[in-house]
C-alpha cells in the first residue's frame, strides 16, 4: 500500500492525532486570540483555546507569537488560559449521514450542540460530526484479489430513497483487496482491507484544500433552475458559477431557496452564511416539509444545510463556506451533480474584514483585506465539471451560486466587483422591479451569462430555442428603450409598430419572466413549458403585426380580449403544455384575423 503525506491525504481510520504543544493566551481581541508556547504549530492548524476548549485556527505566526481566529464566542476568556495545539488543520468529516443534516459553520450537528434543552449553543461543545453508532448496509463492489487505487469504487450504502452513497478508495491508498465485509457497519468499522490495512467509510479532508480530480471538463450542459428568466436569458452551466447581487428586499434568499428546491442538481448544499436568524429559521422549518419533485421523497434526503446566523461568531462564517464546498466536492467525486448555494458571500467578506482589522493589517478598498480577491477566487475556482478519480469512469460537477448583499445596492463595491470577474453568470437583482412586485427581480438589461449553451437547448428542448431566445432578448431591449419615451411623452406618441413592440415586451415581462415562488404550479417551470410559452408570445406578435398591416386600428389590436389569456399560460396542465400552446396560438390568430 502506498501513501502520501498525512497532512494532504484523507484520514480513513477515523483516529485523531494527539496534541503536540500546549501554550498560554497572551492577548485577546474579540475572535482573535494570541498565544505563546506553541513552537511546532503550523499555519491553519487547529487549536483548542481556554479551559472551555474553544475551537480555533492559526491564521498568523510571528516569531513565538501564534495568532488564532476562534470560531466561538470568546466572552469571558482570560489571559493566561491554556491553548492546546492539535497538530492538524481544520477537517471535514465525510461519509454516510451527511445528507439531511443541519450543521453549524464548523460542521457540528446543531441538534447536538445544546445541553439540557438550552436555547443557545454550548461553548466548547465538540460532538461527533457524523453518527458513530448508526449502522449502514454496506454493499461491496470489489472482491478479494482486486487491485484498487485512489477513487476506485469499493461499494455503496443507501442514503435515503434518493441517493446511493458510494464508498471510494481514499486518496493516497492503493493495493490489493485482501478482505471484504458485506454487512451492516458503522462509519468506523472496517468494510474492506487493502493489503491487510482496514478501510472504513469515514473520510476526513482539510477544508481549505480542493479535492483531486482526474480531469476538468468543458461546461456544455446547463443546470436547469426552473426559473424562466434564468433558464431562458441567463443560463448557468452545470459546473459553472453564478452570483446574485441585490439590495435589501430584492429577493436574493427566496431565489436561492427556489434554486435549492427545484434545480436539476442531484444534491444541494445550502450555506446560510451570516444571514438573519429568522430567515434561516424559515429554511430549517420549511426544507424538512418539502417533497422532492423528482422522487416524491423528502427534499432533505438529498440536502445538506449549514446554518451560520449573523449573531454567531464572525470567524465561523469563513469556515462555513469551506465546509460547504468540501462536502459538495465529496459528493461530486461520487459522480453526482451538486449545487452549492452560498447566502451570502458579502457576510463572509465582512468576517474577513473584521478579523483583518483586529490583526491590524493594512486595509484595501472599503476596509477589506488586500487578499479578498484571492480568497474569493480560491472559492469560486472549486466549481467545475470533472472526470472523477478511479473506476468505474464517472463524471460529477459542483455548481456555485453565491448571493451578494452590496450595501445600498451599490454594485461597484469590492465584493460584487471581485465576484463579477470570477463568476460566469451575473444575475443582477433590481430594487425597482422588486418594488413593482416583479419577482424574480432579475434585471434583464444588466444581467448576463458567459456560458454558450444554446446548442444543448436546441438539441434537447427544441430546435427553435436559440432563435426565440435572441428574439425575446431583442424585444425586451426595444421595449426598455420605448419605456423611456412613454414616461416622457405618453404611449400615444409612439408609432403603431412601436406600440405592438411595447405590448409584446409587456407580455414577455409579466406573462413569461414574472414567476411566483409561492404558487405550487408556477414555482418551477421546466424548459419544455417555457419554450411553449415563448412560442405563443412570438406568434402573438406576428398575429398583431398582420392585423396592423390589414389596417386594423392599433388600439383594437393592443386591447384585444384574447391577450389576457397570455397571463393564464402558467396555469396550463403540466401534461398538456404543447396542446394548450397550439390551441391558444390558433385562438389568437382567429381573433386577430376577425378584427
Amino acid at each position: 500500500m502506498t501513501t502520501t503525506d498525512p497532512a494532504s491525504r484523507e484520514s480513513w481510520s477515523g483516529n485523531r492525532r494527539v496534541a503536540t504543544d500546549s501554550g498560554r493566551v497572551v492577548r485577546i481581541s474579540g475572535p482573535v486570540v494570541s498565544a505563546t508556547g506553541l513552537p511546532h504549530t503550523r499555519l491553519f492548524d487547529v487549536v483548542r483555546v481556554g479551559v472551555e476548549q474553544l475551537l480555533g485556527e492559526v491564521i498568523k505566526i510571528d516569531g513565538d507569537l501564534v495568532v488564532t481566529q476562534v470560531f466561538e464566542n470568546t466572552t469571558g476568556l482570560q489571559v493566561g488560559e491554556p491553548v492546546e495545539a492539535t497538530g492538524e488543520p481544520l477537517y471535514a468529516e465525510l461519509g454516510p449521514g451527511l445528507l439531511g443534516a443541519i450543521l453549524d459553520g464548523t460542521q457540528r450537528p446543531l441538534q447536538n450542540l445544546s445541553t439540557d434543552g438550552a436555547l443557545y449553543i454550548a461553548r466548547g461543545a465538540d460532538p461527533p460530526r457524523l453518527d458513530r453508532d448508526l449502522r449502514w448496509d454496506f454493499r461491496p463492489a470489489v472482491d478479494v484479489g482486486d487491485r484498487v487505487g485512489p477513487g476506485d469504487l469499493l461499494g455503496s450504502v443507501p442514503e435515503g430513497r434518493a441517493i446511493e452513497h458510494r464508498i471510494l478508495v481514499p486518496t493516497g491508498v492503493s493495493g490489493v483487496v485482501t478482505s471484504v465485509r458485506p454487512e451492516p457497519s458503522t462509519i468506523l468499522d472496517p468494510v474492506v482491507d487493502v493489503d491487510g490495512h482496514p478501510v472504513a467509510m469515514l473520510r476526513r479532508w482539510p477544508l481549505r484544500r480542493a479535492r483531486p480530480v482526474a480531469n476538468r471538463l468543458p461546461l456544455t450542459v446547463p443546470l436547469i433552475t426552473g426559473q424562466r428568466v434564468l433558464d431562458l436569458l441567463f443560463p448557468v452551466a452545470r459546473g459553472g458559477s453564478a452570483i446574485i447581487p441585490g439590495g435589501f428586499g430584492t429577493g436574493k434568499t427566496v431565489l436561492e431557496q427556489a434554486l435549492a428546491k427545484f434545480s436539476t442538481a442531484d444534491i444541494v448544499v445550502y450555506v446560510g452564511c451570516g444571514e438573519r436568524g429568522n430567515e434561516l429559521t424559515e429554511v430549517l422549518e420549511e426544507f424538512p416539509e418539502l417533497s422532492d419533485p423528482r422522487t416524491g421523497a423528502p427534499l432533505m434526503e438529498r440536502t445538506v444545510l449549514i446554518a451560520n446566523t449573523s449573531n454567531m461568531p464572525v470567524a465561523a462564517r469563513e469556515a462555513s463556506i469551506y465546509s460547504g464546498i468540501t462536502i459538495a466536492e465529496y459528493y461530486r467525486d461520487q459522480g453526482y451533480d451538486v449545487a452549492m448555494m452560498a447566502d451570502s458571500t458579502s457576510r463572509w467578506g465582512e468576517a474577513l474584514r473584521e478579523v483583518s482589522s483586529r490583526l491590524e493589517e493594512m486595509p484595501a478598498e472599503d476596509g477589506y483585506p488586500a487578499y479578498l480577491a484571492t480568497r474569493l477566487a480560491g472559492f469560486y475556482e472549486r466549481a467545475g465539471a470533472v472526470t472523477c478519480l478511479g473506476t468505474p469512469e464517472r463524471t460529477g460537477a459542483v455548481t456555485i451560486v453565491g448571493a451578494v448583499s452590496p450595501a445600498g445596492g451599490d454594485f461597484s463595491e469590492p465584493i460584487t466587483q471581485n465576484s463579477l470577474r470570477l463568476a460566469g453568470c451575473f444575475w443582477a437583482l433590481d430594487t425597482a422591479l422588486s418594488r413593482q412586485r416583479h419577482f424574480p427581480a432579475v434585471n434583464w438589461l444588466r444581467s448576463f451569462s458567459q456560458y454558450g449553451l444554446d446548442e444543448w437547448f436546441d438539441r434537447e428542448i427544441g430546435s427553435d430555442w436559440s432563435p426565440l431566445r435572441r428574439w425575446a432578448s431583442a424585444a425586451l431591449q426595444d421595449e426598455g428603450a420605448l419605456q423611456e419615451v412613454v414616461s416622457l411623452l405618453g404611449v400615444e406618441a409612439l408609432a403603431a409598430e412601436q406600440r405592438i413592440t411595447l405590448r409584446i415586451g409587456q407580455a414577455l415581462r409579466e406573462d413569461l419572466l414574472q414567476q411566483s415562488s409561492f404558487d405550487d404550479l408556477d414555482a418551477s417551470c421546466p424548459p419544455q413549458r417555457l419554450l411553449a410559452m415563448l412560442r405563443v408570445i412570438h406568434e402573438t406578435g406576428a398575429a398583431m403585426r398582420s392585423a396592423h398591416q390589414r389596417g386594423v386600428a392599433i388600439t383594437a389590436i393592443t386591447s384585444a380580449a384574447v391577450l389576457t389569456e397570455l397571463g393564464r399560460m402558467r396555469r396550463w396542465p403540466p401534461d398538456h403544455v404543447d396542446d394548450s400552446a397550439t390551441r391558444l396560438i390558433q385562438r389568437i390568430a382567429e381573433e386577430m384575423s376577425s378584427l
